[in-house]
């Protein structure tokens, strides 16, 4: 299918609605069938935070990401550990161990040496502080104005004995979110608006989640059924994608949805819903209700007092998915999946 003579807009890469409908049209509908996965693994076939390919005693889990974001320094991190945090969560999400990543960076001419070194050795802490190794990697170097700063794309290699993919969600599972959310993204606004916030007010939430996930698939694999970190689009536009991937109901409670004050002030004076905002330390897991008490009192034990169960998943009325809002005054509405130019440049 031809995408005719229209441009590419900043909203394509906003990871809403655009970016969905971009890629169906530049890839997925032009797959055949047997080019969606490899080797027994999963591919394009789910569209899942990675993919995996089937080996002696379990899976190869794989992801790759770009990261473009501005400003490259921001409260609570920078491009290098973004990156290296980015591509370790994505292992983790589809019930992985990271194991190692592979890196390439693209400089600008005249990026001061000192930046560059400061982002490279931030995004080796990250992997130092996961025991994640970097096995190869790329260096580019492009003339001035074709770049803006650094560019960071990361693979990240993991290994999974069971991978977890999102359409396993199932009516009656419970949705459980790890922490508060939209801080990554209320943080790089700020800073891309200009505006001097306290250091303690809006940061970025970005931080490996080896020390949540790799104990919870530990103990309780079997009870977690879907897990994803909402980055681009936030919550509001993981919960859309799994409701178009499984044609399940999600409904969630706005009162139970954890969001800090000061990201919430920030978010409503700009007139942008906090539930799309990216989050980049946040993990929104699907879980088994029998076990679903448990696992939250496990979650918040290993460190993340402020987990909360947000909604179900009930079977669709509709004969589709959707995502249903019960708003702190008890009413149901919609929730859409974000669109348009949430926050550019943003991871």
């Amino acid at each position: 299918m031809s995408l005719g003579t229209g441009r590419v807009t900043l909203a394509h890469g906003a990871g809403g609605r655009e970016t969905w409908e971009l890629l169906d049209r530049l890839i997925l509908s032009k797959l055949d069938p047997g080019m969606k996965t490899a080797l027994g693994g999963i591919g394009t076939d789910e569209l899942d935070d990675g993919a995996t390919l089937a080996s002696v005693g379990g899976h190869l889990v794989l992801t790759v990401d770009a990261f473009t974001v501005s400003p490259p320094f921001f409260p609570g991190g920078d491009i290098g550990s973004l990156a290296a945090a980015g591509a370790i969560n994505d292992v983790l999400m589809m019930g992985g161990r990271p194991v190692a990543v592979l890196d390439s960076v693209v400089a600008e001419e005249g990026l001061p040496l000192e930046d560059l070194d400061r982002v490279v050795s931030s995004f080796l802490r990250v992997l130092r502080s996961e025991g994640v190794s970097l096995i190869g990697g790329d260096l580019k170097v492009m003339p001035r104005g074709q770049v803006d700063g650094v560019l960071i794309t990361a693979v990240g290699v993991g290994v999974a004995d069971r991978p977890i993919v999102d359409s396993s969600l199932r009516e009656g599972d419970v949705l459980i979110v790890s922490g508060p959310v939209g801080e990554h993204g209320a943080a790089i606004l700020a800073a891309q608006r200009g505006i001097g916030v306290e250091s303690e007010e809006l940061r970025s939430d970005s931080r490996p989640l080896t020390g949540l996930m790799l104990p919870l698939l530990r103990e309780h694999g079997d009870a977690v059924r879907a897990a994803v970190d909402p980055t681009r689009g936030g919550l509001a536009g993981v919960l859309n994608e799994w409701a178009s991937k499984t044609g399940l109901t999600l409904v969630v409670d706005e009162a139970r949805i954890p969001v800090r004050e000061p990201v919430r002030s920030y978010a409503d004076m700009l007139g942008v819903d906090p539930l799309t905002l990216a989050c980049e330390g946040v993990a929104l897991l699907g879980v088994d209700p029998g076990s679903a008490d448990e696992v939250l009192e496990f979650v918040r034990d290993l460190g993340f007092p402020q987990a909360s169960e947000i909604g179900e998943v009930r079977r669709s009325e509709r004969g589709r998915g959707m995502v249903l809002l019960r708003s702190e005054a008890g009413g149901l509405r919609i929730l859409e999946a974000p669109s348009g130019e949430i926050v550019p440049r943003i991871c």
